[in-house]
């Protein structure tokens, strides 16, 4: 598991958010999927980092490859 990944039963039904916030690792996956860049994810998630979405990114590519 990532340092900046969460899974928690009481947080968003157990699903993966980056860590100390409330947004979905597939929300952002899903936005940069749909042509959002890392920028205006950036300013639509304030409490996110670069590096949170790279980790995000990071994440799914280990899931894929399991």
């Amino acid at each position: 598991m990532s340092d900046r990944i969460s899974i928690q039963p009481a947080v968003c039904h157990g699903k993966p958010v980056i860590k100390g916030t409330r947004v979905l690792v597939s929300t952002l996956l899903g936005a940069l999927a749909g042509g959002d860049t890392i920028e205006s994810l950036l300013e639509d998630f304030p409490n996110v980092t670069r590096e949170d979405i790279s980790e995000a990114l990071k994440f799914a590519s280990e899931l894929s490859d399991s």
